[in-house]
């Protein structure tokens, strides 16, 4: 799989688009005060890994566990899937 080709297994109704993707993360669960995210430049920091792992499919889906990559890089409790050496893991107060 490449980025400019998509999962075998995905539809192409499927696909998140950038807008949908920057709707879901203007949601409340999102905002800095939920206590669910990271801070920014954790965030950026996540993207940045995940932009040159070979797993990211179309610049935002995750080839290991399908998740929408923009998304899941913002939760604390999650940690990249890649199965041996994982690009980040989850977040503490005193770090990435």
């Amino acid at each position: 799989m490449t980025a400019e080709r998509p999962c075998r297994g995905c539809r192409s109704d499927a696909h998140v688009s950038e807008e949908r993707i920057r709707a879901m993360l203007a949601a409340p669960m999102f905002a800095e005060s939920s206590g669910l995210c990271v801070p920014d430049d954790v965030y950026e920091m996540r993207l940045d890994l995940c932009r040159s792992c070979p797993k990211l499919i179309g610049g935002h889906t995750c080839a290991v566990c399908g998740c929408i990559v923009p998304i899941v890089a913002k939760l604390k409790d999650r940690a990249c899937p890649a199965p041996g050496a994982p690009r980040w893991t989850r977040y503490t107060e005193a770090g990435a």
